[in-house]
């Protein structure tokens, strides 16, 4: 797949959803949290690697174990939020807790 079509699916997504946002918020958040964007990543990865299993093993297992911690990113954004936060404050102590939760997660891995 030309990296130029993989560069327009991503952006496809991703302002489609912040767009829907406008309008839907929640609605904007399920989308941006639904499987679309790992979907596209394992084809893309499937088709590159010609279906090696143990990278698309690999793969999923990242992503499974990457969505808790996404999980563990959004909770405390929501928290930060209900606190009212500034964004950057936000960001910064969502990505922190999400960066401990990754270097504990790939010292386990």
């Amino acid at each position: 797949m030309p990296f130029y079509v993989k560069i327009l699916l991503s952006v496809i997504v991703i302002v489609a959803a912040s767009r829907i946002g406008q309008y839907f918020p929640s609605l904007s958040g399920l989308l941006a949290a639904m499987p679309l964007t790992g979907t596209i990543v394992m084809v893309i990865l499937y088709t590159e690697t010609s279906g090696d299993p143990q990278k698309m093993e690999g793969y999923t297992g990242g992503t499974l174990w990457g969505s808790l911690l996404s999980i563990l990113f959004f909770i405390t954004a929501r928290i930060c939020f209900r606190k009212s936060l500034s964004l950057t404050l936000t960001l910064l102590i969502s990505f922190g807790i999400w960066l401990a939760g990754a270097v504990i997660n790939q010292m386990f891995l």
